[in-house]
């Protein structure tokens, strides 16, 4: 693991998609892209509020997100909606 003292904050790509069209499958390759450089660990949902609401409410987005990483181990899950946060 390169950098281990660095985490990332998983927010921001739906108001870089587009907009109005925006779906699960299109930000699919980017979530994995994060997760495959910082794990589930070194990573943590934010929702980009209010900015988000450019591109969706905050329910589509926590939504989205669950739909893209719905295949998560408990461990992990916890871990990136809320455990790795206070660990930073």
């Amino acid at each position: 693991m390169k950098l281990p003292n660095i985490w990332c904050k998983l927010s921001g790509i739906f108001t870089e998609a587009d907009r109005f069209a925006w779906t699960a499958d299109d930000l699919s390759p980017y979530v994995r892209h994060v997760v495959d450089l910082f794990g589930y660990n070194r990573l943590m949902f934010g929702s980009d509020w209010p900015v988000c609401t450019l591109a969706g409410t905050c329910q589509q987005v926590v939504e989205v997100l669950r739909q893209v990483v719905d295949s998560l181990r408990e461990h992990d899950a916890r871990s990136l909606w809320g455990a790795t946060a206070p660990e930073v």
